[in-house]
């Protein structure tokens, strides 16, 4: 296995982010890695590879990736992460006028966002779009547009309370020219479509155009939008692909599998709660021709559902718990919650514990302060 080099990853992490601005590009950019480390896709309407080696299976914005042991694998080692973030989603008539001349972009909020943070940035959009034969592109512009918070003298109460109708406040304005076009205009023609009467449909998403910045006076911190969670399918991609370095030889299927639509609830044909893993690991315990594969192999199976967690921060202290508090530097984060939205039991527990001191690394517990709600993932799913 070759030695972890901080700034490589750090380095490699950004670029998967820029490279990533909505959860299909990312399943895309996820597909070339594992392409180019000798992983081969699979078709999941043809017939499922029975030998041992290196796969991997992409559908819309997910993509599961899995390596095959030689002779009888013994249980699933699985990683589950999400590809999606919080953005605007451009609604089917995306485009409306004001009387003032502006462009203004009809969305949906996606996901749960702070909506005061997309104020005032330059916004691109991404996503799928079908032309009239069917065929699908993946388009991306740059900064095209932005949500401009009012001024602060035509809203005397803003400096203290902000409050934004998620209709009326959060619409992108872009700038029409002096040639008004549409915005399914401007996707068409970074399709290389010749209008927009040629687009079928499409999955739209604004993005914020920034770049992950390095910060602190070493570097020692990452700005970026999408963290939640491209951090953490970043991190499972290399830890699947540094064992495929090793000529694996392991007893176990190992996987990583990185989900859309956690940030609306996971129940989707490519969510968590949706039917892709399943699928996965039953047609490849299936290829090993032993009847009860799958159920064996599900009952010494182990999961981990990787997402971001969030140190205490010191401007909000009393939001924490008072005993239980993950700090900044102080090793990875296990999420613990009485109610099971974070899944994790006293076995689970006991894996992660025993991994991470194999490894020598310090960990850390979060548990939600009791008057405040904590979040969830996709591990109860």
């Amino acid at each position: 296995m070759t030695s972890f080099d901080l700034e490589t990853y750090s380095q490699g992490l950004t670029d998967f982010i820029t490279a990533s601005p909505c959860a299909s590009f990312a399943a895309q950019t996820l597909a070339d890695i594992y392409s180019s480390q000798g992983f081969k896709p699979v078709d999941p309407t043809r017939a499922w590879p029975t030998s041992p080696g290196r796969y991997f299976l992409r559908h819309k914005g997910a993509l599961i990736a899995w390596m095959v042991p030689a002779g009888s694998p013994k249980a699933f080692r699985i990683i589950g992460s999400h590809t999606d973030s919080p953005a605007f989603k451009l609604k089917p008539t995306p485009d409306s006028l004001s009387p003032d001349g502006w462009g203004q972009l009809n969305v949906e909020v996606y996901g749960g966002m702070l909506p005061n943070s997309w104020l005032n940035r330059e916004l691109g959009i991404a996503g799928i779009i079908y032309d009239q034969t069917g065929k699908s592109h993946q388009v991306h512009t740059g900064p095209i547009a932005t949500i401009p918070q009012l001024a602060p003298h035509l809203d005397r109460d803003s400096a203290n309370k902000l409050e934004l109708d998620r209709q009326q406040h959060l619409r992108p304005l872009w700038y029409l020219g002096e040639s008004p076009r549409a915005i399914l205009e401007v996707i068409a023609a970074q399709a290389g479509l010749r209008n927009a009467e040629e687009i079928s449909s499409h999955e739209l998403y604004t993005f914020d155009t920034h770049e992950p910045q390095r910060l602190g006076t070493d570097g020692e911190f990452l700005a970026s939008a999408r963290q939640d969670n491209l951090l953490s399918v970043y991190s499972a991609t290399k830890a699947l692909l540094s064992l495929a370095e090793t000529d694996f030889q392991g007893e176990n299927i190992l996987i990583s599998a990185a989900f859309d639509h956690e940030e609306v609830g996971s129940h989707t044909e490519i969510g968590a709660a949706g039917p892709l893993l399943e699928q996965v690991l039953r047609r490849c315990a299936r290829a090993t021709g032993e009847v009860e594969a799958f159920e064996r192999m599900l009952a010494a199976s182990s999961c981990l559902s990787a997402d971001v967690a969030h140190s205490v921060n010191p401007n909000y202290p009393e939001k924490h718990d008072p005993d239980t508090r993950p700090v900044m530097g102080a090793g990875p984060v296990l999420k613990l919650n009485a109610s099971q939205r974070y899944a994790t039991d006293a076995q689970g527990w006991h894996i992660w514990e025993d991994a991470a001191g194999r490894c020598g690394v310090k960990t850390q517990c979060f548990v939600s302060n009791n008057a405040v709600t904590c979040g969830s993932t996709i591990a109860p799913m």
